[in-house]
Order: structure tokens, then sequence, then C-alpha cells
């Protein structure tokens, strides 16, 4: 089994008490938070209860200017890979994803992934959400700005392992609507 950050939307947010009665499955990715997980929780990011876990790990940001951020990188890495079919079809996929299960809500679920080292749980999220998110989105700020042309060429010769998660409407914890 490999772990993985799982990444829902919702339209209202996990508390002590109990989660979000509809929970939309967006992605997983093994062994690590991708990029693109970053992105996507990196708008009005907070720490909220885990649907998952005991631990408060989950993590939740805005939904519509979080999806856009990272459209707006794949444009901007896409400009470098015109020729690139494989590409493309990821972006058309996670884009139409993307509006098929738009909710209010991001929510991110890193507990597999935090849990691989012998740090507190609750602590590596709070540094996820504190320095590790803000940190990608301001680097995806400024290289769509056309400030960090290195950075997007980074991403552009290594871009599956920040942007080809798999995007499914069930992911290996999936709730039922």
């Amino acid at each position: 089994m490999a772990n993985r950050s799982y990444l829902y939307s919702a339209d209202s947010l996990p508390n002590e008490s109990e989660i979000p009665q509809r929970i939309r499955c967006i992605s997983e990715h093994n062994w690590d938070v991708p990029l693109a997980h970053k992105l996507m929780a990196g708008r009005g990011t907070t720490i909220v209860p885990s649907m998952i876990w005991n631990p408060p790990i989950g993590i939740a940001a805005d939904y519509a200017s979080g999806a856009a951020l990272l459209l707006d990188l794949l444009r901007a890495v896409g400009e470098g890979l015109e020729d690139d079919a494989e590409f493309a079809a990821c972006v058309a996929g996670t884009t139409a994803h993307l509006e098929k299960q738009r909710a209010e809500y991001f929510i991110l679920e890193t507990g597999e992934i935090v849990s691989m080292t012998d740090d507190d749980p609750a602590a590596s999220v709070r540094r996820l959400a504190s320095d590790d998110i803000p940190d990608a989105v301001a680097r995806a700020e400024a290289a769509i700005a056309g400030r960090d042309d290195a950075w997007l060429t980074s991403l552009r010769s290594d871009w599956q392992s920040h942007f080809a998660s798999f995007y499914g409407e069930a992911l290996y914890f999936s709730f039922p609507n």
C-alpha cells in the first residue's frame, strides 16, 4: 500500500462533531503532497479536524481561488510544453474534473504522509499549512507573473511528479453521499 495525500471538495468544513454532508473526491497522490495539492489548498488555508483520522490534521482552503491558482500555473508551465500531448491531456482532465467536482472548499488529508516520520503529525500539518503551502503559492505566483523562469523550467522537466496525480470520483478513502 502506498501512503497518499488525498484531496476532496465540500460545501462545508468538518468540525469536531461532524464531517460535511457531501464530500466529492478530487485527487490522490502516492508518497508525497504534490505541488498541485499544495496550490489547491493555498488560498484561505486553515487547519480543520481530519475527516479520516483522529488528530486535527485536515487542511481546508477556498476552492475557487485554489483551483484558479493551479490552472494559472498549468498554463504557464504549458507555455514550454506545447508539443507534449501527455501534458495537454493531463491539463484537460484536471480542468474537467475540477469543474465537475466544484464546491466551496478543498479539504486536504495528509495523515498517511505526515505519519511516515517520527514527527508529531499535528505539528507536521501545522508546518505544511504555515510554511510549505504558502511557500509553494508564493513561488507559483512569481512564476505566473514571469519572475521565476528557472522554476518553471524545472517544473516542465518533471511535470508528472507535480501535476499527474490520480483524479477520480472514487479515491482509496471515499465517502458515501
